[in-house]
């Protein structure tokens, strides 16, 4: 996995989730995986399309999924309802859009498509790619995870 994609997204997370919700994004540790991806309890998975093709699956708690959406409502909310599945996809969408966006600068031409989010206490997820980097980060309100799945076309 290459360090341009680490750092695009990487890159994306610290500046939506400063400019969105003000919390700063600490990288955690990276593991590389295979096969089987451990999951949260709310999980948005973003298709990428172009010169690289694959998925980012992001992670979320349920405690930290409800206090991000709190900070960018306004509302206290106690279950993951469609509206705060809908605004969970919408941040990971826009991270994503950035990171895609900070991949132009390594001169990779790609797109995203529309977010999957996926709500319950799985205990792992499969995906298509064999092998995954995972980054763990860590916000004042809790910690989550991105999953980069991607290879070159």
């Amino acid at each position: 996995m290459k360090a341009e994609y680490i750092n695009s997204f990487y890159s994306a997370t610290q500046d939506v989730f400063k400019l969105m919700l003000d919390l700063d994004v600490e990288r955690g540790k990276l593991d590389v995986v295979e096969g089987l991806i451990s999951s949260k309890e709310a999980n948005v998975i973003l298709g990428v399309t172009g010169d690289l093709k694959g998925s980012i699956l992001f992670s979320f708690t349920k405690s930290m999924t409800l206090e991000m959406v709190k900070i960018m409502a306004g509302m206290e909310m106690n279950e993951i309802d469609n509206f705060v599945s809908s605004a969970l996809g919408e941040v990971a969408n826009i991270v994503g859009g950035n990171a895609i966006t900070n991949l132009t600068e390594y001169n990779y031409t790609c797109d995203i498509v529309p977010p999957q989010v996926i709500i319950g206490e799985y205990r792992s997820l499969s995906m298509a790619n064999e092998k995954a980097l995972v980054i763990s980060m860590n916000t004042d309100i809790g910690e989550f995870s991105v999953s980069i799945f991607l290879t070159e076309k």
